[in-house]
């Protein structure tokens, strides 16, 4: 629900890049030159000549491919010595009724770009020259500007035939924003402001307006840079009773580019993406949720993840630097007879939207505190003034909303992929080029007509609704009944109805988890000790499973039960690399295989039916999930084996069959699914854990799989050490087949991984230190070393404390006990602490509290372990 320029980091370019780019732009529009003088002779002076400058912009946006195309094929043909000059050549020469005749639909395309620019420009001229008294009392406060100076067009999207917002700026420097679509919207957010303002005590600033039938005016808000760090906490506070608001309302694509740090004050400059409905398109409760969430805004950290890595294009995000996750395109050599086009990279130029302290954008996470408080002001209000704020919010009830249907996005690429030449001579080519937007969605593909006819246009498409009504409108005005599950209103008086202190809860926990997932390096290595001094706590059993159950019961309050599963959400590793709010997943290492694992264990250890009940409705989506995998081997492919894939799930279901009751087909269907070949030899992610994981298994079938992997794994090759990623998970897992087929030779080359694997000492954590290295080679002198190393804060079994205890338990029983002494006394001081950026609590087996629990029952009873895929009979 993120327009084009929030999905696509926009690019920054040097002083002379941006030359060269004015001169080939200048220089194509030089050819298009007869349709853009036709077109700026409609125009009145001094206006003509920004007009023709910006069409010839827009021109050339469309009909670069082709250009570029036929330049290539002219050359040979060109005047010049240089490159540059046979360019020129071209510009000059070019034959545009021939190229018309070749491209009909390109003709086309550009007279309509003309056609609709001149309207544009006519309309908002007339509305400007009528509405001007009004605009110099509402927007200006009574004091006249002067005289117009010029008119900007092409902010932001183009919808309604080429219509877009526009920045008109007068003589004095007086700047003004026009928007052609109804702002109604905005002068009742506006209201609901003032409410929350007297409410709060929070002070809040919006643009002035003035509100006309289908258009309207709003006052040009500049950004400002803070003052000082008590301007930037309150900035940030104001922030956090704003996402309250937001929350409340259901407000979405709240970006970056929506958001301007005006000093200590953050302006919403759009906001007409409020009572947004949100289609039901997931049978997870989790996705739901997240969905109607403070998430939803948009307003908090939001990544977009691609090849080139990722940016946050949230209304807190927006860096500056950040390369597009998604390769965009543009020209190499532009300005030359070899002008080609390219697909990579761009940096962002970062935007208005975060407040400056020193020449430096303050980074929202460290201000979370403040962020708090205000989000906690702002809810609290509401819920006390909720019958008043209800009233403000039914005053919109005929307002006009838009509704992002798709991914802003998708619109902008097909837009730009649909200017290339080969579906430019026939129309219906061009046609089946929009075909992409059919996705067996029952919504969606109703729209489809509506999208094309916008796309010929030119136009992102735009659908709108009332919060009232369960219609949606088309561009042209055509009313499409009940296409909504229900009106927006209605789910907004319910939100407010039901808001809490459980409620507040669980979203201060999306703002935590959301702002823990800002872009910033993943390090695998382990943190700090535990900090002062903390009492050491007797760890009897019966201690540990008190302290076991006080997790599980956390992990239940913060589970969402839908019709007939449950499911959380988390805060999770995206390809070990990235931190992401979502849903758990399927997987035993951080999805909710792992987490029914805990609840099973335990509810197995107290007779207690609410951890079992929980863990059954965790896993019944396996069904289904194993049926798709069926269907689609390339899913399978996706997933991969190993801890992370479908080799975790195979050794989930094998350990959760017994304790849950399920049908073992279950576990036959994963176990004949798994793939024989692997994108990795890792533990985590590759053959090494599927072998380990088959080994557990222990039926014939999986027996067989496991001598498939170590035949893989004797003639692998690994850069990487430590136990989840590296030679020393490898050497283990072989090991380990040997031991159980008794092969000396293959026992051989587990131990030259391990001979291989270099440790950093430093590092006392299982998946790249001490303790997985200890674990794997089974050494006294590493556990050793180990056990003189201070306790970790982080107590997760991934580098965390309890990972170190599980490598003690065997050889150094005496320091595991006296390590969990400490980690129960840190537990009931201080918490859990998960190994999550800021330790924000997160349901996952191997960095969350479900692996913190398992932790503890190992400790105290005969729990397999999961760290080392034990089989239940080894325990």
């Amino acid at each position: 629900m993120l327009s084009a320029r929030a999905c696509e980091v926009l690019p920054v370019t040097s002083p002379a890049e941006t030359s060269t780019s004015e001169s080939w732009t200048a220089a194509f529009a030089h050819a298009l030159r007869p349709l853009i003088d036709a077109a700026r002779t409609e125009v009145a002076p001094p206006f003509d000549a920004s007009f023709a400058e910006q069409l010839g912009r827009r021109l050339v946006a469309i009909a670069a491919r082709t250009l570029v195309l036929e330049l290539h094929k002219a050359r040979g043909t060109l005047a010049g010595d240089t490159g540059a000059q046979r360019f020129t050549s071209f510009t000059r020469t070019l034959d545009l009724p021939a190229l018309f005749a070749r491209y009909p639909v390109l003709a086309r395309l550009l007279a309509q770009a003309c056609e609709q620019a001149v309207s544009a420009h006519h309309e908002l001229s007339s509305r400007f020259t009528r509405d001007r008294p009004e605009i110099v009392r509402a927007i200006f406060g009574g004091r006249d500007p002067g005289t117009l100076a010029s008119i900007e067009t092409g902010r932001g999207d183009a919808h309604q035939q080429g219509r877009t917002v526009a920045v008109l700026t007068f003589e004095s420097g007086d700047r003004l924003v026009y928007r052609p679509r109804p702002v109604g919207l905005h002068e009742h957010f506006s209201a609901q402001l003032d409410w929350l303002s007297t409410r709060t005590g929070i002070s809040f600033r919006s643009p002035r307006l003035l509100v006309r039938d289908g258009y309207g005016w709003l006052e040009f808000v500049s950004y400002e840079p803070c003052a000082d760090v008590a301007g930037v906490a309150e900035f940030y506070r104001r922030l956090g009773a704003l996402l309250a608001l937001l929350y409340a309302v259901d407000g979405t694509d709240m970006h970056y580019e929506n958001l301007i740090a005006c000093g200590d004050q953050p302006v919403l400059v759009d906001v007409e993406t409020l009572f947004h409905p949100t289609p039901a398109t997931s049978d997870d409760p989790a996705a739901l949720a997240l969905a109607r969430s403070v998430h939803r805004t948009a307003l908090l950290p939001h990544v977009l993840l691609g090849d080139n890595g990722v940016a946050d294009v949230s209304g807190v995000g927006g860096d500056h630097g950040v390369l597009s996750p998604l390769n965009v395109v543009d020209w190499a050599d532009a300005g030359t007879d070899r002008m080609r086009l390219v697909r990579r990279p761009r940096e962002s130029s970062g935007a208005s939207n975060r407040p400056v302290l020193g020449g430096v954008p303050a980074e929202p996470a460290d201000y979370q505190d403040s962020l708090m408080a205000g989000f906690r002001a702002g809810y609290d209000a509401i819920v006390t003034g909720r019958d008043e704020l209800l009233r403000l919010v039914r005053a919109c009830a005929d307002d006009e909303v838009r509704f992002v249907a798709r991914a802003t996005r998708q619109y902008a690429v097909l837009l730009d992929e649909s200017t290339h030449p080969s579906v430019l001579a026939d129309a219906m080519d061009r046609d089946l080029a929009f075909g992409v937007l059919v996705i067996d969605d029952p919504l969606l593909d109703r729209l489809v007509p509506f999208e094309v006819s916008d796309l010929w246009h030119g136009d992102v498409p735009l659908f709108t609704c009332r919060p009232s009504s369960r219609d949606l409108w088309t561009t042209s005005g055509l009313r499409l009944p009940g296409m909504l599950p229900e009106p927006g209103l209605h789910a907004v008086e319910r939100k407010i109805a039901a808001m809490s202190e459980v409620d507040r809860h669980d979203q201060q926990w999306v703002i935590a988890a959301s702002l823990a997932s800002r872009p910033r390096p993943v390090s695998h290595h382990s943190g700090g000790a535990l900090p002062g001094h903390v009492a050491a706590v007797d760890p009897d059993p019966a201690r540990l499973l008190v302290a076991a159950c006080g997790i599980a019961d956390q992990i239940l309050a913060h589970a969402v039960t839908g019709r007939d599963r449950v499911n959380w959400l988390g805060l999770e590793l995206v390809d070990d690399r990235h931190w992401t709010v979502q849903p758990l997943g399927a997987g035993l290492s951080n999805g909710y295989t792992g987490v029914a694992l805990f609840l099973a264990e335990l509810g197995a250890l107290t007779g207690a039916a609410r951890y079992v009940d929980f863990a059954r409705d965790a896993v019944r989506p396996l069904r289904s999930l194993l049926s798709s995998f069926a269907a689609s081997p390339g899913l399978v492919a996706a997933v991969g084996g190993g801890f992370h894939g479908l080799g975790g799930i195979c050794y989930g279901l094998a350990r959760l069959t017994p304790l849950l009751g399920l049908d073992p087909g279950l576990l036959s269907t994963a176990v004949s699914l798994m793939p024989l070949e692997d994108s990795s030899f890792s533990v985590v992610d590759g053959v090494a854990g599927s072998l380990a994981a088959m080994l557990a298994v222990g039926t014939p079938e999986s027996l067989a799989l496991a001598d498939h992997y170590a035949s893989v794994l004797r003639g692998a090759i690994c850069r990487a050490n430590g136990f989840a990623r590296g030679h020393a998970g490898i050497g283990w897992a072989l090991r380990r087949y040997a031991a159980t087929v008794c092969d000396e030779s293959i026992d051989v080359a587990g131990q030259t991984f391990l001979e291989s694997d270099a440790i950093d000492p430093t590092d006392t954590g299982w998946c790249s230190g001490l303790a997985g290295a200890a674990m794997a080679s089974d050494d006294d002198r590493l556990c050793t070393v180990l056990a003189s190393r201070e306790p970790l804060r982080d107590m997760s079994l991934c580098h965390g404390e309890l990972g170190v205890v599980e490598a003690l338990s065997a050889r150094h029983p005496g320091a595991a006990t006296r390590r969990t002494a400490l980690l129960l006394g840190a537990l009931d001081e201080h918490g859990a602490r998960c190994a999550t950026p800021g330790g924000v609590p997160s349901p996952g087996l191997l960095t969350g509290l479900a692996g913190i629990g398992h932790g503890l029952l190992r400790q105290g009873f005969p729990v397999p372990s999961i760290l080392l895929l034990e089989p239940v009979a080894n325990r």
